[in-house]
């Protein structure tokens, strides 16, 4: 078995860079997830704090104790740890930055859902967009980016479905292309005092990214993770 690969780790938490086609949680159906990988890789079951979609790359936060999952639930909950990720979408949005908030259908009810976008780089084709979450809907970037017409690249579920059987063939992509990119969290400064200290983390894309960067003309390293604003809408 491959170690999960280790982004981040203390005495309390333990951040991973999850790779595509990994499920998190292990369940009915699942051969493999992040928290039976970890519990092998670590001696012990960890607390996961959050999720991404089985399809989803990149930064996840997991707990290594009941206080560090209790301390960090209530910090995503109010909306002090910041989540910012990449996609590459199909066409580009109307406006190059904005706030998507249209409710979503969550379980035969609508939720309020926020999302904070800004165009990275855009072609005709494509475009490489940066969100940050106002709110965790299951499912949420990928609906609020179909929802402005701009479905994510691979996306079997709201995406351009002729667009990706093209790029199956003409480029083998097979994955969506959806990423989480940067984490920002607070941690308990090195002192030991209870003053909190912000940590940014970021993970590198995956190499399928590549070409689509190469054909917008656009290096990563030219982008900031912080869209500049403390705070989303209320």
């Amino acid at each position: 078995m491959r170690a999960l690969p280790t982004v981040y780790e203390d005495e309390a938490l333990l951040v991973i860079d999850k790779p595509e086609g990994l499920a998190v949680q292990g369940g009915e159906r699942v051969i493999s997830s992040v928290d039976d990988l970890l519990a092998v890789q670590l001696g012990y079951r960890p607390f996961l704090v959050h999720r991404l979609d089985k399809d989803t790359s990149g930064l996840l936060m997991v707990a290594k104790n009941k206080t560090a999952a209790a301390l960090y639930s209530r910090l995503i909950q109010g909306g002090e740890i910041r989540k910012v990720y990449l996609a590459l979408c199909s066409s580009h949005p109307a406006s190059p930055s904005g706030i998507m908030e249209d409710p979503l259908l969550q379980r035969g009810e609508l939720k309020r859902a926020l999302t904070e976008y800004r165009v990275l780089a855009s072609s005709p084709a494509y475009s490489l967009i940066q969100l940050r979450l106002g709110t965790g809907r299951m499912h949420q970037i990928r609906m609020h980016l179909a929802g402005i017409s701009c479905p994510i690249l691979g996306d079997d579920k709201y995406g351009d479905f002729p667009l990706n059987k093209r790029l199956r063939k003409e480029r083998a992509l097979r994955r969506l292309m959806l990423h989480a990119w940067s984490l920002s969290f607070p941690i308990l400064a090195k002192s030991g005092s209870s003053r909190r200290e912000t940590l940014t983390l970021q993970a590198d894309l995956p190499d399928c990214f590549q070409p689509f960067l190469q054909e917008l003309g656009f290096e990563l390293q030219s982008a900031r993770a912080d869209f500049g604003s403390a705070s989303m809408p209320t």
